[in-house]
């Protein structure tokens, strides 16, 4: 399995030298490592037109604009080409492409969106993501996902399964040279002979009927990847110079375009009833029927049959070529990954849980936003090119009309118009507030499944600055098990000695919750609730029983946690989902989710999840 998957990353380099841009790109998962390194070394070597994208290039620089050092020397209005531009008949691609700015990707996938109309003027170029990502890190941003043909997942792939790698090891010991075996790059002669191939593909219905079922079986819902797939097909069938498209072909496109993206499981194909007329029938319903005797009963016999042996051939077709790309694609794919994708309900592919705290505008310091136009004052600071290049192209007209008899010209003017401040954005840390209800007779199960979803969240948070702060109640009153931490050993401790039973003063843990939280969002973090409870409250704020009272309280608190603005979840733990506890959820303006049966691995996720944010 790992040689097939090297085989067809070596394939996918021979795919773009065809046609760089005409299934989007590549988005190769692989850490950094010597099999990604020669993967690279393989593309620069293959003799494609390749441009590398940093993350922190700037919006101009990428599309274009001003060249502001010549306009400057020349007096006159210059005008410098984009980096995609500069990447035409090429590829762009992009290290780390999961962090790249999501300012950024917009732009680009707009450009890649424009190269496929007709009468389209842009770059046509492709683009390789190169993911360093792993199980626990964001993926790579969903619109730049679904233009992407080819996913490569080279994560699991050793370098010792690589042959290039050994037979370069070996040889570099007797010497400084590399042996190119595999012979990646194309020649120009048959470059050409294989680009004339791909514009003279052609396919059948029943192909593309296959590709199109074949992605509805595994959940693929968008209307780009069938299109997508097509045109890999198509690729491999150039790269074998056919004209046509050949199982092989489609077996690829399955593979390495559909079965990545599957999220779930394909039906089983209906089975056929072996007796296709009744035992007993009457023999009424084997007569024929009758006909006009002036026809010719020749002429209805030799027309129509011919058509319903050729329709159900062509169905059959279709049938087969479906079998055997979900064949190819369940082939692909471990065993373990749709399993996966099963027991995550909210999980979203491009699923953002680094980024969990809420963003501000900073003017000192944090990532850099496009600068804005305005005048500097206070802690702003002034952004001395966008100032330059917002009155370059003014100069001339500026000089002129500034210019007094006696008096030298001067170079640059600038005016307050075109002053443009710096601009950064600053993302809070957050804090999970898990509100426990440990009332009841079943405390005992809530705590133990609870204490492990909070051992697996904060196994997490050391990449992050995540924390998370535990009020439990019960019994008359509400305690704030736990202040705000990232340490596993404090939160072990914590929950160890708690005990259960009692009443549910669950207005008291709102309100504790709601005064937390203020006093986090004072210190620049942000907070995020999540109630564990059955919601049955019976003790009011006084601390005294009615569950009347007790259910009006809760229900205020429950706002003024809405009115706030942070999110929250409600894990209901009935053995029913209980309206009640809708009715609580909706008021505290949060998530409901029931779970009779608690699990500290779905507990996580759903938690895990609430730090994402709201689509």
């Amino acid at each position: 399995m790992n040689l097939e998957a090297w085989n067809d990353a070596l394939t996918s380099l021979q795919l773009l030298q065809i046609d760089p841009h005409g299934f989007g790109g590549v988005w190769l998962r692989a850490p950094f490592g010597p099999v990604r390194d020669h993967w690279l070394k393989c593309l620069q070597d293959s003799g494609l037109k390749a441009i590398k994208l940093p993350g922190h290039v700037e919006l101009e620089r990428l599309l274009g604009g001003i060249d502001l050092s010549l306009t400057l020397q020349t007096g006159t209005l210059q005008m410098q080409a984009g980096l995609l531009q500069q990447a035409d008949q090429g590829v762009v691609y992009l290290s780390m492409a999961e962090r790249f700015p999501a300012a950024l990707v917009a732009p680009m996938t707009q450009a890649m969106d424009q190269h496929r109309l007709p009468d389209s003027s842009s770059s046509h170029f492709g683009v390789v993501a190169l993911d360093e990502s792993s199980d626990d890190d964001p993926l790579l941003n969903p619109s730049l996902q679904e233009r992407l043909g080819l996913w490569l997942n080279l994560q699991d792939l050793p370098p010792s399964d690589v042959p290039e790698l050994i037979l370069n090891g070996l040889m570099a010991r007797q010497s400084d040279q590399c042996d190119d075996d595999l012979n990646i790059r194309i020649q120009p002669n048959r470059l050409k002979l294989l680009r004339d191939c791909l514009k003279k593909g052609t396919w059948t219905d029943a192909q593309v009927l296959a590709i199109c079922a074949t992605a509805q079986g595994f959940g693929i819902d968008s209307l780009r990847v069938p299109t997508l797939a097509l045109r890999v097909a198509c690729c491999h069938a150039a790269l074998n110079q056919r004209e046509y498209l050949a199982d092989e072909d489609l077996e690829f496109a399955a593979k390495r375009v559909l079965a990545p993206r599957a999220t779930q499981w394909p039906a089983p194909p209906p089975q056929e009833n072996e007796a296709t007329e009744p035992p007993n029938s009457p023999p009424e319903a084997s007569a024929p029927t009758e006909q006009d005797p002036s026809q010719d009963p020749s002429d209805g016999a030799a027309t129509s049959p011919p058509e319903s042996k050729n329709q159900k051939k062509s169905e059959n077709t279709s049938e087969n070529l479906e079998e055997l790309m979900v064949a190819a694609a369940m082939a692909s794919l471990p065993p373990h990954i749709l399993d996966g994708l099963m027991t995550q309900p909210g999980r979203q592919p491009g699923g953002q849980s680094g980024h969990s705290g809420q963003t501000r505008m900073g003017t000192q310091r944090g990532r850099p936003l496009p600068p804005k136009p305005g005048r500097p004052g206070g802690q702003a600071r002034l952004h001395v090119l966008a100032t330059l290049r917002a009155a370059a192209p003014k100069q001339k007209l500026r000089n002129r009309s500034a210019a007094l008899p006696g008096q030298s010209q001067s170079k640059v003017v600038i005016r307050s118009e075109d002053f443009h401040a710096q601009r950064f954005q600053q993302r809070s840390a957050s804090c999970l507030i898990l509100a426990l209800d440990a009332s009841g007779s079943a405390a005992l199960q809530r705590l133990a499944e609870a204490k492990g979803a909070v051992e697996l969240l904060l196994q997490q948070s050391y990449s992050r600055r995540d924390s998370v702060c535990i009020v439990a109640f019960r019994g008359a009153s509400a305690q704030l098990l736990l202040p705000m931490t990232r340490s596993l050993v404090r939160a072990k401790r914590a929950m160890t000695g708690l005990p259960g039973g009692g009443g549910t003063p669950l207005a008291l843990a709102l309100k504790m919750a709601c005064e937390q939280a203020h006093r986090l969002h004072r210190q620049g973090v942000t907070p995020m609730l999540v109630m564990l409870s059955d919601g049955r409250a019976n003790v009011t704020l006084q601390g005294l029983g009615g569950r009347a009272q007790a259910h009006s309280d809760s229900l205020t608190w429950g706002t003024q946690w809405r009115l706030s603005g942070h999110r929250a979840l409600w894990i209901d733990t009935s053995l029913q989902p209980d309206p009640q506890v809708q009715q609580f959820a909706q008021h505290l303006g949060g998530r409901y989710l029931p779970m009779p049966h608690l699990q500290a691995q779905r507990m996580a996720m759903a938690m895990d999840n609430l730090r994402h944010p709201p689509p």
